[in-house]
């Protein structure tokens, strides 16, 4: 028999559940007819379940002095749900907390239309027609994009993922890599239902087909037969880097601007999304993502120099394992790589360090850089080892860094946690460049240590993805202001 301590747990988490299950239809209705993204601190809650609402609220509540749950956003969010809103990223926490410091001189009705005024505007279509994307190579990442580009897909307004360009395989080649689409080791099940359409050699996933295109060569394909048109093609590949070699898909009828998964050489803007949006321009048509260490770093060094000024400093970083390395022992041209990857630390180098001065050039000169690959298959760690300017202690530097993880323009990119227990895989599918782990953090006067995570994989694809949106004219502004 239950006593009565017991039984309220029990009902306050069946209070909380119900919420919960109330508000997920008015977050689908929002996302679908509207365009607009539901989030509770950034964490975003569009095709979550009940339990990933309630884990959006906890984590909140761990860095916030305070508690959310769902009874502090469930009205804000059925008031979100009446209005006439344009295309936002509305975060129903933020709206909460600002409600309950107004303490009630205002009924949340007309509080949000106040809030809100600036998107409250009626229902407009993102674009003119959908953005249509290319993805060429259909590996890692390439899976990673196809994922995260089919969830975004909304009322089908915004980009459009058309097709996945590979090498001809064997026999079976659409079966198999429609299973790797759905099944990842690392990342789990596919989210929603794939079939395939063997007539067009298509992926229908989510109601999303995705043609696969065999080619050799960039320049071989003809995408206008398919009917893509002015399209943004992705090169997961990295195997062209510099113009010439990246200019070749440029070659191709359909394709409009290319983006690399990988470091550009030569005068290839490199763009860390969030960091330097101002090198995507209408005349420029070819860019590089930079690399997943980089896009880790970058926000975090901005933010610190931006407030504490850099003097010098290094990068180190524990990387997992890439499949540019062996399984077992055997040749690579590379120094050490040839090891086996899942049982040995290999010292390998980076090129973080110096693209860093691509994307933040006031660090020009001022860092070195180095990694160990570690046989982990996803999740990296960078350990920044920084000679400020300013002097700081570790509340100061943690708090400012907490700040800029939930109120500034690099809050995509930057998260914080304050757990004394995370580890690697708690990362796996972190959708931010990086995560501060701020109990890590060391402080002596004015130098400094700092641990920054990242999910080398799922991490570095939404900043992919963030660069397209961005390209392609689809940021959404972000509310409240």
């Amino acid at each position: 028999m239950m006593n009565q301590k017991q039984t309220a747990y029990l009902k306050e988490w069946q209070g909380y559940e119900g919420l919960a299950e109330q508000m997920l239809p008015i977050i689908g209705r929002l996302y679908r007819d509207h365009n607009v993204v539901t989030t509770v601190y950034g964490r975003s809650l569009v095709n979550t379940s009940t339990i990933d609402i309630l884990k959006a609220h906890r984590f909140a509540r761990l860095i916030l002095d305070g508690e959310l749950t769902v009874v502090d956003t469930f009205p804000i969010l059925e008031a979100v749900g009446k209005l006439d809103l344009a295309p936002a990223r509305i975060d129903i926490g933020r709206l909460a907390i600002r409600y309950q410091a107004q303490a009630g001189q205002l009924p949340v009705d007309e509080f949000l239309r106040r809030e809100l005024a600036p998107v409250n505007t009626g229902r407009v279509p993102l674009l003119d027609e959908p953005r249509d994307i290319v993805l060429y190579g259909f590996g890692r990442i390439g899976r990673l994009l196809a994922r995260i580009l089919i969830e975004k897909a909304g009322s089908g307004e915004k980009l459009r993922i058309r097709a996945a360009v590979v090498r001809k395989g064997s026999a079976g080649d659409l079966a198999k890599r429609a299973s790797l689409l759905r099944r990842d080791s690392v990342h789990g099940q596919f989210h929603g239902i794939i079939t395939i359409d063997e007539e067009e050699n298509a992926i229908i996933a989510n109601g999303n087909m995705i043609r696969i295109i065999y080619a050799d060569a960039p320049e071989d394909v003809n995408y206008t037969q398919y009917g893509i048109h002015n399209a943004i093609l992705i090169d997961n590949t990295g195997k062209w880097r510099d113009r010439d070699g990246l200019g070749r898909h440029l070659q191709a009828k359909g394709i409009a601007k290319v983006i690399l998964t990988a470091p550009g050489k030569g005068d290839i803007p490199n763009v860390v999304a969030g960091v330097n949006n101002e090198l995507i321009t209408a005349e420029e048509t070819l860019f590089s993502a930079a690399s997943c260490t980089t896009n880790a770093i970058v926000p975090v060094l901005k933010a610190v120099n931006d407030r504490f000024g850099i003097v010098s400093g290094h990068v180190e970083t524990c990387h997992s394992y890439t499949n540019d390395q062996n399984l077992i022992d055997n040749y690579h041209k590379a120094s050490r790589r040839g090891r086996s990857a899942p049982l040995n630390m290999v010292i390998t180098e980076t090129g973080a360090a110096k693209a860093v001065a691509k994307a933040l050039p006031e660090l020009t000169g001022k860092l070195t850089g180095n990694a160990i690959r570690v046989p982990t298959p996803n999740v990296s760690l960078a350990i920044l080892n920084l000679e400020l300017k300013q002097g700081a202690t570790v509340e100061t530097l943690n708090g400012y860094l907490r700040d800029i993880s939930l109120e500034s323009p690099l809050q995509n990119q930057i998260d914080f946690t304050n757990s004394p227990e995370v580890v690697s895989s708690d990362f796996v599918g972190s959708r931010h460049a990086g995560v501060v782990d701020s109990l890590a953090t060391i402080v002596q006067g004015n130098r400094c240590v700092l641990y920054v995570w990242y999910d080398n994989e799922f991490g570095y694809s939404c900043q992919v993805v963030r660069m397209v949106q961005k390209m392609a004219g689809l940021e959404l502004p972000a509310m409240p202001s």
